[in-house]
């Protein structure tokens, strides 16, 4: 028999307070990411890089990312999480204003490794705190909010970029968003860490600590496998996107540096801001319907996105790809929100940090990890040819798209999850 616990903290002003600093330090994650997206032409030519190089380059820092989270997800259920995350945001910050000061392949393969690994200290645990601190009615509305950064972050880091590539300064690009985010991670300690379970009227003693076994049953989970699987397909086609897509805008379609950057970074900000949004509020109309609400938003949203991409990236006319390019970003948005409640739907409250970074470890390892080395390669084999390499992403998403259909077939039911 549990004991009662105080009442949530969803409407209070300390949730609000906290859900807007993770945001925001949630921004300048996706802010360092995708800086080197924008500046990627010119490093390439300063330090010699092939496509294929250059992506290796990016996937380097998944490479740290990936393999750090499940590291991190089982800390983040055992021991306080504030104090990780300060630490987090602090490599990350650094690491990004250090990739500006390299000068060859290793080094910058080295150092991008480590932002991979400071991000992934905070990505795996906050999203589990919110849902510590927002009971399940407004959680979906909560960590929409916290990924609405993601759209938004992405595009301040290409018009950086873009801004300073522009200006012949592509490391001052890295050095200036890397910065502030040593000030920001002090931010943290203005919260207070709330109990596991807090939110889900669970005493915090009676919650058990995650085990390595548990952890590992994550995936005979029917439902967190099909989730995860097709978010990986998802993730796959958003990562070779971010990369490649303002290389793709200069070469096929004969833009500029800073307009490829700046028009990618706006089509991203508008697009995925949006879509992020209104997915949230969809999902949580659905959900209000049907056990599955989540879930629809997911499948369908991959279905629109695989013709729509095919279409932008087969079209000869640059003002047509720009749209479909935006219209695909947008339907690969709307998912955002709806992912992460649905997964704190399937897995008990002492494995949320675990089941985030054991998403997080497949979706980079089978996704955004080797996607840009893919197309990257894809490209180089056949002659430099960009546009076939991006071709490969529509029919990955094809395949996300029937298994987020397979997984509404199994959520007729909501799951009883206990600690």
């Amino acid at each position: 028999m549990r004991s009662p616990s105080p009442l949530p903290l969803s409407n209070s002003a300390t949730a609000w307070f906290t859900l807007a600093i993770l945001s925001g330090l949630n921004m300048f994650n996706y802010l360092d990411r995708y800086v080197m997206s924008a500046v990627l032409t010119p490093m390439q030519k300063e330090l010699g890089l092939s496509d294929g190089d250059a992506g290796w380059a990016a996937s380097a820092f998944m490479l740290g990312y990936f393999i750090s989270a499940p590291v991190f997800g089982y800390l983040g259920d055992r021991f306080p999480r504030k104090y990780l995350m300060l630490g987090g945001v602090l490599i990350w910050s650094l690491a990004t204003a250090g990739s500006g000061l390299t000068h060859g392949f290793a080094q910058l393969f080295a150092v991008r490794m480590v932002v991979g690994v400071g991000e992934a200290c905070f990505v795996t645990m906050g999203p589990s705190w919110i849902s510590d601190v927002f009971a399940a009615t407004r959680r979906n509305t909560a960590l929409t909010l916290f990924y609405v950064a993601i759209p938004f972050g992405s595009a301040i880091g290409f018009t950086i970029g873009g801004w300073f590539a522009q200006h012949g300064d592509w490391r001052g690009a890295f050095i200036y968003a890397g910065l502030p985010g040593v000030l920001l991670a002090l931010s943290l300690l203005l919260l207070q860490e709330p109990r596991r379970g807090q939110s889900d009227g669970i005493e915090g003693e009676v919650v058990p600590k995650a085990r390595v076994g548990e952890i590992a049953g994550l995936f005979v989970n029917r439902r967190y496998n099909l989730l995860v699987w097709g978010y990986a397909a998802q993730t796959f086609s958003i990562g070779a996107f971010g990369v490649w897509g303002p290389v793709f805008l200069q070469r096929v379609h004969g833009m500029s540096q800073e307009s490829s950057a700046t028009s990618f970074g706006a089509m991203l900000a508008g697009s995925g801001l949006f879509a992020t949004l209104l997915g949230g509020f969809l999902a949580n109309a659905l959900r209000r319907r049907t056990p599955a609400g989540y879930v629809w938003v997911m499948a369908m949203s991959m279905i629109a996105a695989t013709p729509v991409c095919f279409f932008a990236l087969m079209i000869g006319n640059a003002t047509l790809s720009l749209i479909g390019l935006g219209t695909s970003m947008f339907f690969l948005f709307l998912p955002t929100g709806p992912i992460a409640s649905e997964i704190f739907e399937i897995v008990p409250v002492h494995l949320r940090a675990s089941a985030m970074a054991a998403c997080t470890f497949v979706i980079h390892l089978f996704g955004d990890f080797g996607s840009p080395t893919v197309v990257g390669l894809l490209s180089t084999h056949f002659g430099d040819d960009i546009q076939k390499g991006v071709l490969i992403l529509p029919a990955v998403l094809l395949i996300g798209a029937a298994l987020w259909c397979v997984l509404i077939y199994f959520t007729r039911e909501p799951l009883k999850v206990d600690v």
